[in-house]
């Protein structure tokens, strides 16, 4: 903590309790993130000018402690005010142009010994942790360091990392529907095993294949010499079916039909309305 200490040395004779301690170390957290003070309350004053050191009455009021900062290198102004509440003290830091407030609260007794308030090397405990906490809680992002920022951008960078090797790898997630690259590949239908059923589908197939059609002319089987295109005695007359033309025979066979079978006539009385 190169500084503090010679910081320290020069208000030690106000450091009366430890929440001055507590203030003192924020102080310089403050001046080592490029601010330095220009008094104490909430107002400006004539007699303002930048400085590393703590104003005077800087300790006055151990209720309530006001700090006015601004950059070094800049007009940007800072507002630092420190309440005790009971055991702990609330930072609130303000910036004046943006109306932006961060907010810290200090557990005194865990970084400050009341015991040894005058004894620099012994007065803080834990100083890492609270310097850490006001860089990372109070101070404006912009005034942290890069390496800090870099750090926790890399930090968040990994986990995302590994929170999306966590989803891929789940073998319960779906995964993502992206369009294919190229067209379908569509396997043959006119190739075995998917070709079966495709002399229903296609009926002007060969005739050796099969087809969805029946010609009894071109079914294989042997045929009789019967040639419908000469003619059907009494009933088609030679010619009224071209020559190769399917033809399907309908009616009986024969040129004399048979009498009606003598179930077929109808009972007697059948048209006696009483019966």
């Amino acid at each position: 903590m190169a500084g503090l200490e010679v910081l320290y040395a020069c208000v030690g004779g106000s450091v009366t309790c430890p929440q001055d301690a507590v203030v003192c170390f924020v102080h310089w957290e403050m001046v080592k993130s490029g601010y330095r003070c220009l008094g104490s309350g909430d107002e400006p004053c004539s007699t303002d000018k930048k400085s590393e050191l703590l104003p005077s009455d800087w300790s006055s009021n151990k209720e309530l402690y006001s700090l006015r900062y601004k950059a070094n290198d800049g007009d940007t102004q800072l507002l630092l005010k420190a309440i005790s509440v009971d055991s702990t003290l609330i930072f609130n830091l303000m910036n004046y142009s943006s109306q932006q407030v961060s907010d810290l609260t200090v557990n005194i007794s865990d970084h400050v010994d009341a015991e040894h308030l005058q004894i620099f090397d012994r007065v803080f405990k834990h100083a890492d942790s609270l310097s850490e906490k006001v860089t990372t809680q109070l101070l404006p992002s912009q005034d942290r360091s890069t390496g800090q920022r870099r750090s926790r951008r890399e930090e968040e960078d990994k986990e995302e990392e590994q929170r999306r090797g966590r989803v891929d790898n789940d073998p319960l997630r779906i995964p993502n529907r992206q369009p294919r690259q190229g067209p379908p590949h569509w396997a043959d239908p006119m190739v075995p095993p998917f070709s079966a059923g495709g002399a229903d589908l296609d009926p002007f197939r060969s005739p050796s294949s099969g087809g969805m059609i029946v010609d009894p002319l071109r079914s294989g089987y042997p045929r009789s010499g019967f040639d419908p295109s000469s003619g059907i005695p009494d009933i088609l007359p030679p010619g009224a079916v071209p020559p190769g033309a399917r033809f399907d025979p309908f009616g009986p066979g024969g040129r004399h039909r048979p009498g009606p079978d003598p179930d077929h006539m109808p009972p007697p009385g059948y048209d006696d309305m009483f019966m």
